[in-house]
């Protein structure tokens, strides 16, 4: 039951940092099967389905790279990675045979956590603007990577997972400084203003 865990968690994360490029690769894993455990991508056609995750892994790739690309495919990721990172994991755990109930706790945890993941990832965005395309290419590289190591190594991929979530609640405490100290520095300055006058 953990090692089904630490692996649909592993394959949510994944969707935290990009929605169609996991989507595509856990369905080329299937070979024959491609989405049919997949619930709601089973109700759409092999050929259409492969041909939309295929274009947008393509953009999300290449569209990274650039600010308004990015900034575009952030906005469509912020809303979908609930959707994509409780459809991954809930994909893994059928694979792996999971009872009902934890396929249900599965999905919840994992759109929550590739939510997340996908806010401080928006975070960072609007407060750094030039991010290095250096950690733009780490970040693919860690997606495909988060994929895979939920069907060969379940217990890495679930630790990378936490380790994500970690980054991200220290993040979010990061910027909740940055903005006290932003307001306190607003507040000197307009106090100063208005003794001056």
């Amino acid at each position: 039951m953990l090692t089904i865990l630490l692996a649909a968690l592993s394959a949510s994360a994944a969707a935290g940092i990009r929605i169609a490029l996991p989507l595509l690769i856990i369905g080329l894993l299937q070979s024959d099967n491609l989405w049919s455990d997949i619930p709601l991508l089973s109700r759409v056609q092999p050929q259409v389905l492969l041909s939309v995750l295929t274009s947008w892994s393509l953009f999300e790739l290449f569209g990274s790279k650039q600010f308004l690309g990015r900034r575009v495919l952030q906005l469509v990721q912020l809303g979908f990675s609930p959707l994509v990172g409780g459809l991954m994991g809930v994909a893994v755990a059928k694979l792996a045979h999971a009872t009902t109930e934890l396929i249900c706790l599965i999905a919840v945890v994992g759109g929550l956590l590739a939510f997340v993941l996908q806010l401080v990832q928006v975070g960072w965005f609007f407060r750094v603007r030039n991010i290095p395309v250096w950690i733009i290419f780490l970040e693919d590289i860690l997606c495909v990577g988060l994929v895979f190591f939920a069907f060969n190594a379940p217990e890495q991929g679930g630790l990378i997972a936490f380790v994500l979530l970690w980054l991200a609640i220290r993040s979010s405490k990061v910027w909740h400084q940055w903005y006290q100290n932003r307001d306190r520095a607003t507040a000197t300055q307009q106090n100063e203003v208005d003794h001056d006058h």
